[in-house]
């Protein structure tokens, strides 16, 4: 692994004390002239202090091959300066206009099936495009070579969300660059091929030259599942290396200047491997954007605590989110009333340093009109432009108060995510379908915090062992040196608890034998013997089964065949007896070393292992009780030189919660104080400092 980039954060504008960043991104070259004096008005009024610019503008800034227009941009730039607002600078290069892809359709990306990606949207290249990048970094160079001393661009905001719509390209180009990736990482063919398994179907390779991309090998066939996890592995690098080359050469000409590019991090995305990513911005951003219904904070801080564990609890830019409804879902839910200043305090509250939304003007015309902005197009007098000034003001009272310099305190409980654990448990030939590593970590931290705890969602490179409790839920690859932690971790006194569907594979998709999980079957205390998928696609499946601890599995169960000496069964299965299930251990408790483990069995869904966690917490003998109310989601901000504790309360319900307040308020969103006791009403949230 790299090492990370030294963290770097944009800096105010001279004369300004620093602030939490505010603004979103600024689309000036949608609209004419004698718009930019009111919008710069409504920005001052708002209290935006940044916005981003000219991220899909490059049409605008070369019209013509070797034609530069910078004069709009200047005039807009020098107005948002002179009003005290800083400039995030983009790089531009996020989709090439009309006249390159025109003089050169061979950047165009193609898909599995040959079929070539026209221009018309977004994202049209390929990554792998040797013309596309002498193209893209002469823009880069242009452009960091006439603002490389604008005094109000305070950062580089370098294309835009690689691999939105670009994640896979199964071109030539793309051919050749696998190729040479392969060769670079196995260093042989005889490697590649016994990390593919290609004796299987008579895959085997003579040369390099037979690597192909995983294109389209007919409907209802089965793909290598090594090349494919390699192909995922390769595109999220292939991506990286483009971003790396765009970064050095604006790095080159404006080395002060601050670098990042927006990820976009949630609980069901991996495009690309962010936490490898994270090494390489000079600070972190994130683009997230709400799930609608009941899980909407949950999945929010789920999310965002993921990206405080990529960026190692270094500050991090909330780059893009929405004010309402977002424009690209089959139904576009709008927030609730309270919910624009909740959620962008939920971030703050998991480390972000700035809070930008996706865009500052509603736009009239084009894909985006319908998706929510900070000045919607009811303008001024509307009820989400009101909520933007109240978000304002609360941000700049908490930079009063001091939230600059502070950190998101580590909780007691990791949970540990994992991208090509993801990748791997995609693969189309497994136990079920309904069965991903994705869909595991949220519910364990959903079920956490229903027992009053917030843990720390972190990627499984980071430090996940140094906490109390380490969770592993589905973390389908458990590499050499995975492995080799799991068990140092627990030998030494930690406390682990493994659930079903991981350490399956080694970093190739190996499967470890001996009856799963391979590598880690005497930490946990379990042997099992093969899975018993749950579902109803046939009549007379099983589609659940009941554990004797009250709760109840669905999608799969491993069928565990032996357990250790020094294990305790704390849940079984209950089963007609034919089915040989009845009776099975379930989930189980084993001593390793100074340390424990908890292995769960079964998938049990959220309430599930909520109801479990007790007992698992005192089998583990965790010193984890929280007397937090379930019902609030705390989270807390730590000043480590002062001691000072922002403590954020967040109502995860839809009835008012009172309690009494133990500090001094300082925000309140939907909150009504009554001496010491505070109530917290749905979408509220209250921020006391101590």
């Amino acid at each position: 692994m790299t090492q990370h980039r030294a963290f770097h954060w944009p800096q105010p504008l001279e004369g300004q004390q620093a602030r939490i960043w505010y603004g979103g991104d600024y689309n000036p070259d949608q609209w004419p002239e004698e718009v930019w004096d009111e919008d710069v008005r409504l920005m001052t009024k708002a209290g935006v202090n940044l916005v981003s610019v000219g991220i899909f503008s490059w049409a605008r800034i070369e019209p013509r091959e070797d034609l530069y227009d910078f004069d709009w941009l200047d005039r807009i730039i020098d107005k948002l300066g002179k009003a005290g607002i800083a400039v995030d600078l983009a790089s531009a290069t996020a989709s090439p206009p009309m006249w390159l892809t025109q003089a050169h359709p061979e950047v165009l990306w193609k898909d599995y099936r040959g079929d070539v990606c026209q221009p018309g949207a977004r994202q049209h290249w390929r990554p792998t495009s040797p013309v596309f990048r002498e193209y893209a970094l002469k823009l880069c160079r242009a452009m960091a070579e006439h603002y490389k001393d604008n005094p109000y661009v305070v950062a580089w905001h370098v294309s835009n969300e690689y691999g939105c719509h670009n994640r896979f390209d199964y071109s030539e180009d793309a051919e050749r660059a696998f190729q040479k990736w392969c060769e670079n990482r196995y260093g042989t063919i005889d490697a590649v091929n016994d990390a593919w398994g290609t004796a299987f179907w008579a895959q085997h390779m003579n040369d390099f030259s037979e690597i192909v991309p995983p294109r389209f090998i007919g409907d209802g066939n089965f793909m290598n599942p090594g090349k494919l996890l390699d192909f995922k592995r390769f595109s999220s690098d292939a991506l990286k290396a483009f971003y790396i080359a765009e970064r050095d050469t604006l790095a080159e000409i404006t080395p002060g200047m601050p670098l990042t590019t927006n990820f976009m991090v949630s609980s069901g995305n991996t495009t690309v491997d962010y936490d490898d990513w994270g090494r390489e911005v000079d600070f972190v951003s994130n683009d997230h954007y709400f799930i609608p219904g009941e899980a909407h904070l949950d999945e929010l801080a789920f999310s965002a605590s993921l990206v405080d564990g990529i960026a190692r609890k270094q500050p991090w830019f909330l780059m893009e989110h929405s004010t309402s409804a977002v424009n690209w879902r089959p139904i576009n839910y709008r927030k609730e009333p309270g919910q624009l200043v909740r959620d962008s305090l939920a971030h703050v509250a998991m480390g972000a340093d700035a809070v930008c939304y996706f865009q500052w003007r509603q736009s009239k015309a084009g894909a985006e009109k319908y998706h929510s902005a900070m000045l919607p197009h009811a303008g001024e007098n509307s009820q989400i432009f009101r909520d933007v000034c109240e978000l304002g003001a609360d941000l700049n009272t908490l930079a009063d108060n001091g939230l600059l310099g502070t950190k998101l305190a580590k909780s007691k409980v990791a949970v540990v995510f994992d991208y090509e654990s993801e990748w791997a448990s995609e693969h189309t030939a497994t136990p079920t379908q309904k069965v991903h590593h994705v869909d595991e970590p949220l519910q364990w931290f959903r079920a956490l915090a229903d027992n009053g705890m917030t843990a720390d969602v972190v990627p499984v490179s980071s430090n996940w062992d140094e906490y109390e409790v380490a969770v592993l839920p589905s973390v389908y690859i458990l590499s050499e040196e995975t492995t080799r932690r799991v068990r140092d971790y627990v030998a030494n006194g930690g406390r682990l608890i493994v659930t079903y569907y991981t350490g399956l594979s080694d970093e190739k998709d190996h499967v470890w034998l001996g009856g799963y999980p391979g590598s880690i079957r005497d930490v946990v205390g379990v042997r099992v013997e093969e899975f018993a998928p749950l579902g109803d696609d046939w009549p007379g499946t099983p589609d659940h089964l009941e554990l004797s601890n009250g709760t109840v599995a669905h999608d799969i169960v491993d069928v565990i065949g032996s357990i250790g000496k020094d294990a305790e069964v704390l849940a079984s299965f209950k089963d007609d007896p034919w089915t040989g299930m009845n009776g099975r251990p379930a989930i189980v408790s084993n001593a390793y070393g100074e340390g424990r483990s908890v292995y769960v069995g079964a998938r049990l869904g959220r309430d599930g292992i909520a109801k479990s966690l007790p007992a698992i917490l005192k089998a583990l003998g965790a010193d984890v009780e929280d007397s937090a109310d379930p019902d609030l989601l705390r989270v807390e901000r730590v000043d480590e030189e002062t001691g000072a504790r922002f403590t954020f309360l967040f109502n995860r319900t839809h009835e008012p919660i009172s309690l009494l307040v133990d500090g001094e308020p300082i925000v309140m969103s939907l909150v009504e104080r009554d001496g010491a006791t505070a109530t917290i009403n749905p979408n509220g949230v209250l921020i006391i400092k101590r």
